[in-house]
């Protein structure tokens, strides 16, 4: 399912209590839906060492989706207008003149450029683990109740779609009986014609007997009550299942493959434009479910 996240903090670097060194820990993280756990992380560079275990716990409370962190550290806005010392200043002018000596070709540095280094000079190492592990639990369980509300309200649909299967399955049974006796009419009326144009000639209770025999295979050719009962069946597990939560995604996910072979059949067995109807409006629900079906964990 899908899910977003994101979290920030901001702090002074080790060791300074200014403002002037006040730098930003922001974290995001998002997840798109599929079939398997596929973990991406975008780290700055001061974060690389907590990359395995950010894994570590993003494998333990996710199971499915893929999946992408981004975590990042700047400076505040103010931080990038804070002034160097002339001491500073000077090594890098140093540093400069050292490298030019050596390359004479070398670009001198810009006044941003001078600035950065002196800022990544002046800036003592921070240990930022405490915090982003923090910030991404944070970021985790505001990510997975966004998950969770998306979840409910496909549940909502997919019950709002059980019950229109539910109903047309109902609508079906009946059908069978009532189109058998329409058959056997049929044969009697077609029988009757033929004694007629044999003058005749064929047995009024051979004729009848011919009738019910055709009628009966008819019947057993179009019986669907074994599809419906399987239906209903797939719908009472599909309904536990939705109510029941957890990860159930694979097991609706098999589970509508049957709904659909069940309705597949239901129209290959198809004598009467009802049946047929029914069994087009049910494949059209079940592949919608599917659809969402897809995005459950």
């Amino acid at each position: 399912m899908t899910g977003y996240a994101s979290v920030q903090f901001t702090g002074a670097a080790a060791g300074e209590g200014g403002p002037g060194n006040a730098r930003r820990l922001g974290l995001e993280i998002r997840s798109v839906n599929s079939r398997f756990l596929d973990l991406s992380l975008r780290l700055s560079d001061e974060l690389r060492a907590q990359e395995p275990a950010l894994r570590a716990l993003l494998t333990q409370q996710l199971k499915r989706g893929k999946v992408e962190l981004r975590a990042f550290v700047d400076s505040a806005e103010f931080a990038a207008l804070a002034e160097p010392t002339p001491r500073l200043l000077q090594r890098v002018g140093t540093v400069q003149d050292t490298v030019r000596s050596w390359l004479p070709d070398a670009a001198p540095l810009s006044v941003a450029e001078a600035l950065r280094l002196c800022a990544n000079a002046g800036a003592p190492e921070q240990d930022w683990s405490g915090p982003t592990m923090d910030l991404a639990q944070r970021a985790l369980a505001d990510m997975v109740a966004a998950r969770e509300r998306e979840g409910e309200r496909l549940v909502a649909m997919l019950l709002d779609r059980l019950k229109q299967l539910r109903a047309l399955a109902e609508q079906a049974g009946p059908l069978v009986p009532r189109l058998v006796e329409q058959q056997r009419q049929r044969f009697m009326e077609r029988w009757k014609e033929a004694m007629q144009l044999a003058e005749g000639a064929a047995v009024p209770e051979a004729a009848q007997d011919r009738a019910l025999t055709e009628a009966t295979a008819f019947a057993i050719r179009i019986d669907v009550a074994e599809e419906v009962t399987r239906l209903q069946s797939h719908l009472d597990e599909i309904q536990r299942l939705l109510k029941k939560g957890g990860e159930v995604g694979k097991r609706l996910d098999f589970l509508i493959q049957e709904l659909h072979r069940e309705a597949n059949t239901l129209g290959s067995k198809s004598a009467a434009m009802e049946l047929t109807r029914i069994s087009v409006d049910m494949k059209v629900l079940i592949e919608q479910m599917r659809e969402q079906v897809q995005n459950i964990e």
